[in-house]
């Protein structure tokens, strides 16, 4: 199985998020790829400067960063013939690996704009660099950005950063620096097109916690009171763990819970609902086995939101009187 590191530049429309057009936000100019294999070294390189369609000026913002003006990539190919080239050069054994999770949700969404078939396996299993380098290097929850990894690995910084060849290339060499057993058990998951199906909802299982990923629903409502969402199985015995706090929203997106194992000790809970598209919502839910105290964090931040909550609704009753 190969390696391909991908990386992307892209563009947004120039006069504001408001004017842009709501199912391309980001306009793909520009890819970067290069190859390994299973050995982690270099094996072959890809670049294709790409002529924009929907947003023919440069952001300002893009521009502070990028090297190139909207001349260099007028001078490129279309975005179809790009990816096309692309995914043939990919071979047909490879693993994406990138610096965070956003290039791959960018490229399916220039690819369903343009109505080019999108290909890849359900669930799309990628390499995340940023994370495996703060798993490897620093703590688990730092994230850091792609110079600060390569001045941290003592990396040659040969060329120039923002653009998406030698971000690629860059971001290739931390990857090499990196032990192939941790990025193996280390992997991320693709979630631009959610499970669809319960036969297709996704159980993974990592060093220190598990993670749960569902079907979609129609309503944050009909996520939380799924059975499966809400259980809170113990990811290394497979025994119910007592909910000793049950499930709580801080702002409807993000619920917790606190549970006990008989067998493994205090577990943490975090759902977080995350928006499909047509309107429907999906849910991640993370399991983690802690120490006490950090468990009592969760009974913490319980008390705190009720609080909260309390004095919000003593300043509605006091303005009512008013």
């Amino acid at each position: 199985m190969d390696y391909i590191v991908l990386d992307l530049e892209w563009n947004q429309c120039p006069v504001g998020k408001k004017e842009g057009v709501p199912s391309l936000p980001f306009e793909i100019i520009e890819i970067g790829a290069i190859k390994l294999n299973e050995k982690k070294e270099i094996t072959d390189r890809f670049h294709r400067l790409i002529s924009p369609q929907v947003y023919t000026e440069l952001h300002y913002q893009i521009k502070k960063v990028i090297h190139k003006t909207i001349k260099d990539f007028d001078r490129g190919v279309s975005f179809s013939e790009a990816v096309t080239s692309f995914l043939e050069w990919c071979g047909d054994d490879y693993r994406f690996c990138t610096w965070s999770g956003g290039d791959l949700t960018e490229l399916q969404r220039n690819m369903k704009y343009y109505r080019i078939p999108i290909p890849f396996p359900r669930p799309l299993i990628y390499y995340d660099v940023q994370k495996l380098f703060g798993i490897a290097f620093e703590s688990r929850k730092i994230a850091r950005n792609l110079e600060y990894a390569v001045n941290h690995l003592s990396i040659v910084k040969d060329n120039p950063f923002h653009g998406a060849y030698y971000d690629a290339l860059y971001t290739a060499k931390v990857l090499q620096k990196i032990e192939t057993s941790l990025i193996r058990s280390n992997y991320s998951i693709d979630c631009f097109i959610p499970p669809q199906t319960r036969k297709e909802e996704i159980y993974a299982v990592f060093e220190t916690y598990s993670k749960y990923i569902s079907r979609v629903f129609d309503s944050k409502e009909k996520i939380m009171s799924d059975k499966e969402v809400t259980s809170t199985r113990c990811y290394l015995c497979g025994k119910p763990a007592k909910k000793k706090i049950r499930w709580f929203s801080s702002n409807n997106k993000h619920y917790f819970c606190q549970c006990l194992c008989e067998h493994h000790g205090w577990m943490k809970g975090k759902i977080l609902i995350k928006t499909a598209e047509g309107g429907k919502s999906y849910a991640v839910k993370i399991l983690k086995l802690v120490p006490f105290e950090e468990a009592l964090k969760i009974k913490e931040k319980q008390e705190e939101l009720r609080q909260k909550r309390k004095r919000k609704r003593l300043r509605q009753s006091l303005a009512a009187e008013k």
